[in-house]
């Protein structure tokens, strides 16, 4: 009868892992390069949306290489959604400051109180029961992506040149709608993941 081989831990030294860092390390560079001369920089307005598309690109690969390879850690399942909320974070709080009106803040806090108290709820039941990210949350995490990617774009600066101002307000409307559906899903999503947390705890005490 062969012996049974004990379970091999994963070391939190890894691809996966690095990139998620990375992803965190990011965070003050891409607020910095949004918020350069009060969101007025064209050029490093494009640099901060060159790091908002690296990260989101990160936040897909990482997920892919650690499932992919058996690199999930629990270094990973906590760090990874930190990681993404603080990117998120960052542009809703650094396109408010810029755009300076009342719906952007509105918006900002609304999002970022669900996103975080999802998380937060998230990690703290990471032991105790699985909540999967359903199809909504990643239809939301896309949108996101989508509209906070557009808008950190100097779509309305009027000094590109001419012939970019129109395709630039068709992509600020398009980024505009992105948003909206964003918020939508975010709300809708986020009601989903506490339903399905407490159905879960009334399951678990009726076992």
């Amino acid at each position: 009868m062969s012996e049974a081989r004990p379970e091999q831990t994963v070391s939190n030294l890894n691809l996966p892992n690095a990139l998620t860092t990375l992803r965190i390390v990011m965070v003050p560079f891409f607020g910095w390069a949004l918020l350069h001369d009060g969101g007025d920089s064209a050029a490093w307005r494009l640099v901060a949306w060159a790091i908002f598309v690296v990260a989101m690109i990160t936040d897909k690969v990482d997920g892919d290489i650690a499932r992919a390879r058996g690199l999930v850690t629990d270094f990973g399942k906590i760090a990874d959604p930190i990681a993404d909320k603080a990117i998120t974070g960052m542009a809703f709080v650094g396109l408010a400051i810029v755009h300076d009106s009342w719906w952007w803040w509105a918006i900002t806090i609304v999002v970022l109180a669900r996103e975080w108290s999802v998380t937060l709820l998230r990690l703290s039941i990471l032991r105790r029961m699985v909540v999967a990210a359903d199809r909504l949350g990643k239809l939301k995490t896309t949108a996101q992506a989508l509209a906070l990617g557009g808008l950190t774009l100097p779509l309305l600066d009027r000094d590109i040149p001419d012939w970019l101002h129109t395709p630039g307000d068709v992509l600020n409307v398009a980024a505009l709608v992105c948003l909206a559906a964003a918020v939508v899903l975010t709300l809708v999503s986020g009601w989903q993941f506490f339903a399905g947390v407490w159905r879960q705890r009334h399951l678990l005490r009726g076992a």
